[in-house]
């Protein structure tokens, strides 16, 4: 693939780890975009590609990113943004929901929390933060968090749980991954012992897949970065994937090209490759 045979119609990314860096020893982004990654992302926009961003944060996590980049312009089409791994589709602004996949998450969370009791639990309140076992550490939710019994929390059907355990690895959790046997259930392990479960079959490559069918593009038409396993489905999927030099082995495996580092806006690297001035 050159410079010269191809150009992404639409360019997917990641948040945390890709366009944001990591606050160091913990799970959490600096909450600003450097200018380098910036200057690129608009770039690509006056280029007329679609710029969506794909992250595991919920919806109104996601709006001041959207915001800090300036993806949207006056007389232009609200944004396609893919939230919650994939288990939300929203335009913005303002911010109005298209796609919600939910999923009975009783059973897998029963399963998790017998085998790590001590785990925090939380459900996404779409538009007002999480319902919370416990609170969380700081700064690792955005918007509100509610104190709430677990089996009331998941009664009903929901589009993501969280589980975290503060005093566990990202490695444990992988093991848990592997044991639990969940049926109905897909799950992605975080940097850290965070754990995230979702319907069957939704991830980031599903969500961006309702995006391209609105705007008549294939899967070949996208340019897509990111770090984290919740990345793995949507690099494996579009036409181009592209890993962070800091993502975790599994991720760099099935991606097409590996960039530069966060801390070295990797993002900004590949973007400027078929995006230039």
């Amino acid at each position: 693939m050159t410079v010269d045979s191809w150009q992404p119609a639409l360019v997917a990314l990641d948040i945390d780890g890709t366009l944001l860096r990591w606050v160091e020893g913990a799970e959490t982004a600096h909450e600003e975009v450097s200018p380098r990654v910036y200057a690129a992302v608009q770039r690509a926009l006056d280029a007329g590609a679609h710029v969506v961003l794909a992250s595991g944060r919920s919806a109104h996590g996601m709006t001041p990113i959207a915001d800090l980049l300036d993806l949207s312009r006056e007389g232009a089409d609200r944004l396609w943004i893919v939230a919650s791994n994939g288990a939300v589709v929203f335009r913005y602004p303002p911010l109005e929901t298209v796609v919600e996949e939910t999923f009975d998450a009783a059973p897998a969370v029963r399963a998790v929390l017998e085998k790590q009791p001590g785990a925090l639990v939380a459900v996404e309140q779409r538009g007002v933060g999480y319902l919370v076992s416990r609170p969380f550490p700081h700064g690792e939710l955005s918007g509100e968090m509610t104190v709430t019994d677990v089996a009331e929390m998941v009664s009903g059907p929901v589009s993501r749980v969280i589980i975290r355990d503060p005093e566990a690895t990202a490695e444990d959790f992988v093991e848990l991954g592997r044991g639990l046997g969940l049926h109905g259930t897909d799950y992605v392990v975080g940097w850290t012992a965070w754990l995230d479960l979702a319907p069957q079959g939704v991830n980031k490559a599903s969500g961006l897949s309702h995006v391209l069918d609105a705007l008549g593009l294939a899967p070949a038409d996208v340019l897509a970065i990111g770090d984290g396993r919740n990345d793995i489905e949507m690099l494996e999927w579009a036409g181009r994937g592209v890993a962070m030099g800091q993502a975790v082995r599994e991720v760099i495996d099935v991606a097409d090209h590996t960039t530069d580092t966060v801390d070295d806006d990797g993002a900004a690297v590949e973007i400027e490759r078929w995006f230039r001035s």
